[in-house]
């Protein structure tokens, strides 16, 4: 019992990290607004997205532990468009996908703080925090700092849910309606809900990288049963807290007549407010920092994982020499840092107060670029480049390919509901 304990000790903390990305916006954020909104009626899509997304998660995991090579090095092994298309997918999601995350952080950020005179200046002051703690520590720190967040988001969110159910359902208000979900705007909140449930399909190659930094730190190769373990607690986590944030919305804000503000620092207070308001006043600060923790620890996560595979797939495509690429990889890590929150300021200060469309926008492009790496990550596990005895199950591969329709049948819809004349069919 002791050695196993030990050598989890030594696998864990690429699951936090992916955890702690994952439990961001798209649980404390959509995954509330789904039950806010619709009540449970969006529980089993939730359920059914983290089912049919977790094979090309896992094989990031599996790819890193089996090759000690990241999986972005696989997609240059598939061939160049391949690792082009990466990067050109992640330049250009990355920084609509910070700045949603960034924005919302603010918020909870403003709300726990009380600085929300600040305005804007809160966003830069929180990119400003971000950077400095990965440009000085890098994953050390990050490794440490997450640990500690998700033991408070962990403890946090289940008090509240247990709560929750112990005070039940809210009373209606006498004129409330429910929302309908097949119409043009309830099919796009889904498509936006799915994107990032429980995080973008594309954020894959983060965890491996992550897997290759956690060995070199620990200075322990796990096998590939301990790898997948560790994952595969995180992942089961995150998919169950998703549940739970859906019915906390649900059971809280569902009938209430409330309406979710657009504005980040409005949003989050209202969260936090009505919240307390069915747990106990007694609860304010804890909800507070929770929140305001969960955020934290997902925009760190978020600048570490675009920053760091940035820099290796620029590795990979720019640069030949293997001891050019050690020389430079931190002075690039830490210019890629700057470049993703400038590029992410001026996104959010585009969409200035708009909240939810900021959101609905980068998860609903992080479902549209999911297929693309479901693929990638699909072929590297089950073709020539991993051993026969390190590839995944027959059930597992079964699950991806039905995953990879699921995407792409989700992709379509997307696509077919931008088109002229789609909202006269609702």
């Amino acid at each position: 019992m002791n050695e196993r304990l030990s050598s989890f000790s030594k696998t864990a903390g690429p699951g936090i990290l992916f955890a702690s990305t994952a439990i961001g916006v798209s649980h404390l954020v959509q995954s509330t607004r789904a039950g806010a909104d619709f009540g449970l009626l969006l529980l089993g899509f939730v359920i059914l997205v983290n089912l049919m997304k977790y094979p090309f998660f896992e094989y990031g995991s599996r790819y890193a532990n089996v090759t000690q090579t990241s999986i972005i090095d696989g997609y240059k092994k598939l061939g160049s468009p391949a690792i082009w298309l990466y990067f050109a997918l992640t330049v250009a999601s990355m920084f609509f996908v910070t700045g949603a995350v960034g924005f919302v952080t603010a918020g909870f950020f403003e709300n726990l703080f009380g600085v929300d005179f600040l305005g804007e200046w809160s966003v830069v002051i929180l990119f400003t925090i971000c950077v400095l703690i990965l440009a000085i520590g890098r994953y050390n720190a990050l490794d440490s700092l997450i640990k500690i967040i998700a033991v408070v988001l962990l403890l946090s969110t289940v008090s509240a849910f247990l709560l929750a159910l112990w005070n039940g359902p809210i009373e209606p208000v006498s004129d409330f309606t429910p929302q309908e979900l097949w119409t043009t705007s309830g099919i796009f909140f889904l498509l936006a809900l799915m994107g990032w449930m429980p995080t973008a399909v594309d954020l894959s190659s983060w965890n491996s990288l992550w897997t290759l930094e956690r060995i070199k730190q620990s200075n322990y190769r796990p096998k590939l049963k301990e790898t997948l373990f560790e994952f595969r607690l995180a992942y089961l986590v995150t998919s169950v807290l998703a549940v739970m944030f859906v019915i906390l919305g649900a059971f809280i804000f569902y009938g209430s007549g409330e309406d979710l503000p657009n504005n980040n620092a409005l949003f989050a207070s209202k969260i936090i407010t009505l919240y307390t308001d069915t747990i106990g006043d007694w609860s304010y600060l804890i909800i507070s920092a929770s929140a305001f923790t969960v955020m934290f620890g997902t925009i760190i996560a978020v600048f570490d994982g675009y920053s760091r595979s940035l820099q290796r797939t620029v590795d990979l495509i720019f640069i030949s020499k293997e001891q050019v690429m050690r020389q430079k990889s931190r002075s690039f890590y830490i210019l890629f840092l700057l470049a993703i929150s400038i590029g992410s300021l001026i996104v959010i200060f585009k969409f200035e107060d708009n909240l939810k469309e900021l959101v609905d926008f980068a998860t609903v492009l992080s479902f549209v670029i999911a297929p693309v790496i479901a693929i990638f990550n699909y072929k590297l596990v089950t073709g020539k480049f991993l051993s026969k005895d390190f590839q995944p199950s027959v059930y597992l591969r079964i699950l991806s390919l039905a995953g990879i329709v699921f995407l792409m049948g989700f992709a379509f819809v997307f696509i077919v509901s931008r088109m002229p004349g789609f909202s006269k069919l609702f």
